[in-house]
């Protein structure tokens, strides 16, 4: 620790003292002279003898409140002036004027300074030894927006935003049970960055909220940022491609796995909520499927699950039957692959190798640009780029046919952290199926999936209920089976029933003729 930062938590660790100007020294030592730190005098009933400091942050501070505040103290300054050895305790203060805010008395320096740089307004007033810290916070907030990344044709439309109690409050709108509980924390030597673990009491597997609360106080970092880095800090792969932590910016899929018995994680200055624990088979889920009949959303899924093998394995399957294994594709086919072809001068591999990064360059362009912009560029740098290739003899009408299914593919994954897994994947299958053939994929495509059984989360199998089998949920994993037959919650919660039997709607038969 540098000498600045011991001689800062000596500061901190200090009292406030009934001198007034001693209090004011020791703010003014801590928080500099920084442009948007303010200090209101104040002169009680206009009387220098009985000054005071109001200290907030602008642009943190709600105005209105800080304006109630002085109004307050004004009323104060007049009875004090009637009888000067009256002076009430800082408690009496905040139990008798500030009717209009939330206000406490603040005896440590410590406490004082980070209620000021969190939004609240620090009073001080000459003769108390303690500071009244009034709740004060009002900045301006991004409006509610529905999530770009996590569209959806039926459901709610609301989305998190950047600030913590806003999100704590979507939740908190859906699920008003009492048992839902939001327990604090802070993490960030430098940045204090709040932190909520959201758990409802009696679903929650025991241990778990325990575990996590483990794992975010071992965490010792100077800022946080986002939840990304959360998220780093508390997996329980830290090397796997694989997100063992689910992250989502709508409420409603966080109150879902709330009422399953999960915790989540809500960070301060990020809409990313995090849930913890998550399986592999979730990222594959939308919305959608639940909101539409059972019929439709168990067709869906079944396409995205079409779509994660293809953005997985067909570039790889087709350099493999092309270069290694010619006598599995139908001789009509293998003769207009063979024609396309002639005049390409790399290998197939080369080949998928360099139209694949082609394509991520292009996306990844699209992406980085401004909105107008980049859906311009990924469109028409698609069309011009692939057409060019073609006339040019650089690569195949077929690979280009491949590899444009394959990108498409990828973006029906309803999670995109999801899908940025399954693009680093495809490269080594890739080599592997180019290099050894049908050994080399095969070898590769095993070794994934015996790490991904190998894998937990916070305690959990991240493929169950695959593995290990749990017969009472499957009902919820390939297919989405009707709520009525869904009266289960996943075998880790503690309470797993979820409904009453006999909840099938039956058809009423008319009475009379």
């Amino acid at each position: 620790m540098s000498t600045a930062q011991e001689k800062l938590q000596e500061q901190l660790a200090a009292s406030f003292t009934p001198q007034l100007a001693d209090n004011a020294a020791v703010l003014d030592q801590i928080l500099g002279k920084s442009a948007d730190m303010q200090q209101r005098e104040l002169k009680l009933c206009g009387s220098s003898e009985y000054p005071g400091v109001c200290c907030f942050v602008d642009g943190l501070a709600d105005t209105s409140i800080i304006e109630a505040i002085l109004k307050a103290l004004i009323v104060f300054g007049s009875d004090l002036h009637r009888d000067p050895a009256a002076m009430p305790t800082a408690e009496e203060i905040c139990t008798t004027l500030m009717v209009n805010a939330s206000a406490k008395p603040c005896r440590q320096v410590r406490d004082g300074i980070a209620g000021i740089v969190s939004g609240d307004t620090l009073v001080l007033i000459q003769g108390l030894d303690e500071a009244i810290l009034v709740s004060s916070k009002g900045w301006k907030d991004r409006s509610i927006e529905e999530p770009s990344s996590e569209n959806n044709v039926r459901g709610p439309r609301d989305g998190f935003t950047e600030s913590i109690r806003t999100n704590t409050a979507h939740v908190r709108r859906r699920i008003k049970d009492p048992l839902l509980r939001f327990d604090a924390t802070v993490v960030g030597t430098r940045t204090q960055t709040d932190i909520n673990i959201a758990y409802i009491q009696d679903l929650v597997k025991e241990g778990l909220v325990e575990e996590v609360k483990r794992r975010l106080k071992r965490i010792k970092i100077d800022a946080i940022l986002e939840s990304g880095y959360i998220e780093e800090l508390i997996e329980d792969a830290p090397l796997s491609p694989f997100n063992t932590v689910q992250s989502t910016e709508r409420p409603d899929k966080v109150a879902s796995a709330l009422l399953e018995g999960r915790v989540a994680i809500f960070i301060d200055n990020t809409p990313v909520v995090l849930i913890v624990p998550t399986f592999f088979w979730q990222f594959i889920q939308a919305p959608d499927d639940y909101y539409n009949r059972y019929w439709v959303g168990s067709f869906f899924r079944c396409v995205r699950y079409l779509a994660l093998i293809i953005s997985l394995v067909l570039p790889s399957i087709y350099v493999m039957l092309v270069s290694f294994h010619h006598e599995m594709i139908p001789t009509s086919l293998a003769l207009t692959i063979a024609s396309g072809r002639e005049v390409v001068p790399f290998p197939v591999l080369l080949e998928a190798i360099m139209l694949e990064i082609a394509f991520e360059l292009m996306r990844e362009a699209g992406l980085r640009m401004p909105k107008p912009i980049g859906q311009a560029v990924s469109i028409v740098g698609s069309l011009i780029i692939g057409q060019a290739a073609v006339a040019a003899g650089l690569v195949s009408p077929f690979m280009v046919i491949v590899v444009a299914i394959t990108e498409i593919s990828s973006f029906a994954i309803p999670s995109y952290s999801s899908s940025l897994a399954l693009r680093i994947f495809r490269f080594p299958l890739l080599i592997a199926s180019g290099t050894f053939g049908l050994l080399g994929f095969a070898t590769v495509f095993f070794a994934l999936m015996l790490h991904a059984l190998s894998i937990r989360s916070f305690g959990e199998s991240y493929m169950a209920p695959a593995s290990p089998f749990r017969p009472s949920d499957q009902r919820d994993m390939l297919l989405r089976m009707p709520i009525w037959m869904m009266n289960d919650r996943p075998e880790f919660a503690q309470d797993t029933k979820r409904m009453g039997e006999q909840q099938m709607p039956t058809q009423q038969t008319r009475k009379g003729g």
